[in-house]
């Protein structure tokens, strides 16, 4: 059997390879073979097909495909451009004016897409060129919209909450529901941000946006109706214990195609552009996560986790040391690793160690995401900063760095809050699911 000292090296080689450039499903899968190999022989690794079968065959992660083409039909049919309009009317009054537009179209986009890259690639498509000639700081523009962003994987339906209750066997349900609190307050605090920054210098904002009148503001509001008609019906079928995850997200679909007729925007063109970003992106997430999956059958056979846990207990860290260890561990591991990269890659060690701990794997599943949320916009490799930059297609990267600085301030803040007041994340789900 393996020791600690072998443990702390293969995870090391673990974060070493990724850091590298290696795809992330090849070298968990490397290290699942290499650690097979080396302490149970090749009967592990032939062990492999009937694993991946097992643990791919699973109905929660049907959702994923479901919830990326569900994003794909409403940005594909025009919904993001309308909710973007509307949304300013209401919110371009306020200090930082169109600012806060990018922070609540990215939190209402990201009720109905379940990633953060999709969200930021979306919001930034339309964000941008509004602000073009309004005399906006730069800086603050682009870090709103790649902050803003990070809401997709903390506001339910988030595609991170379903692997992460895969792997965990943690209700994606509760998941989901402990999300709503956080990211709601999430939004409200980025927000507040704005709003300091530009009464403390009001030439961050450019000059005031002329109001729109109560007329065309109320008229517009219809545009707001197609996500939050999806909302309702995807989040209030899980809420009321109606439908799974995986069976609102089909719902949210049936719902999308039919607001896609509704407004003459489906084709079958945009269909076929919808299914192959669709296939693109599950693919992907499929990949990383089968290879998980064996990852963390090989080491549970190892007997890994059950090592980890009894050192650390040896130890005698209390929970609260562990989350500030952890939260260090995830700053340092989300400048050199991908979210999704890095909530795979240590589940099979940390969560163990946690649960050994006492601590909620709801409440859990939530710090993680927010630590995923972290690592998109921490340079030199978060994710959100080069899509925003993608969309920019000019200037230096320098600027979107600087731009996302009070927002990861604020991040950590909210870390703090759910580990004090833990209740924030817990309190709806043991009001949904009892």
């Amino acid at each position: 059997m393996a020791d600690v000292t072998t443990a702390a090296i293969g995870f090391a080689l673990l974060i070493f390879l990724m850091a590298l450039g290696f795809h992330v499903a090849f070298v968990m899968f490397f290290l699942s073979v290499l650690g097979g190999v080396i302490y149970l022989g090749w009967p592990l690794v032939l062990e492999y097909g009937t694993q991946n079968w097992s643990s791919t065959n699973n109905f929660v992660l049907v959702a994923v495909p479901l919830f990326v083409l569900l994003g794909e039909l409403l940005v594909r049919g025009g919904f993001t451009d309308r909710m973007y309009r509307s949304l300013s009317d209401w919110l371009s009054p306020m200090p930082g004016g169109l600012l806060h537009t990018n922070i609540g179209a990215s939190a209402m986009f990201a009720a109905v897409s379940g990633s953060s890259v999709a969200t930021a690639a979306t919001i930034g498509t339309v964000a941008l060129p509004t602000f073009e000639k309004r005399g906006y700081n730069q800086r603050l523009v682009l870090g709103s919209i790649a902050a803003g962003a990070t809401l997709g994987i903390l506001i339910p339906p988030s595609i991170n909450m379903i692997i992460y209750g895969a792997m965990t066997n943690t209700s994606v349900g509760r998941l989901y529901a402990g999300g709503i609190l956080p990211g709601l307050l999430l939004t409200a605090l980025f927000m507040a941000v704005i709003v300091v920054a530009c009464l403390w210098n009001p030439s961050l904002a450019g000059p005031q946006e002329p109001g729109s009148p109560l007329k065309d503001k109320l008229k517009r509001l219809v545009d707001l109706a197609p996500p939050v008609v999806v909302f309702v019906f995807v989040m209030g079928s899980i809420y009321a214990g109606w439908a799974t995850p995986t069976e609102s997200a089909a719902l949210g679909i049936v719902i999308a195609l039919g607001l896609c007729i509704g407004y003459g925007r489906l084709n079958i063109r945009m269909l076929h552009e919808c299914f192959l970003s669709t296939l693109s992106i599950t693919a992907m997430i499929t990949l990383i996560a089968a290879a998980a999956f064996y990852l963390n059958f090989v080491l549970g056979v190892m007997g890994i986790p059950t090592l980890l846990t009894n050192y650390i207990s040896s130890l005698g860290a209390s929970p609260g040391q562990m989350i500030l260890i952890l939260t260090v561990f995830y700053l340092i591991l989300g400048c050199f690793l991908d979210a999704l990269a890095m909530v795979v890659g240590t589940i099979p060690i940390v969560f163990p160690i946690v649960i050994a701990l006492g601590i909620d794997p709801v409440w859990f599943g939530i710090f993680l995401v927010l630590m995923a949320e972290l690592a998109l916009i921490t340079p030199p490799v978060g994710m959100n900063l080069y899509v925003v930059q993608g969309i920019r297609k000019e200037g230096a990267m320098s600027d979107v760095i600087v731009g996302v600085l009070p927002f990861l301030v604020v991040m950590l803040s909210m870390v703090a809050m759910i580990w004090f007041y833990p209740q924030i994340v817990l309190w709806l789900p043991k009001q949904s699911m009892g």
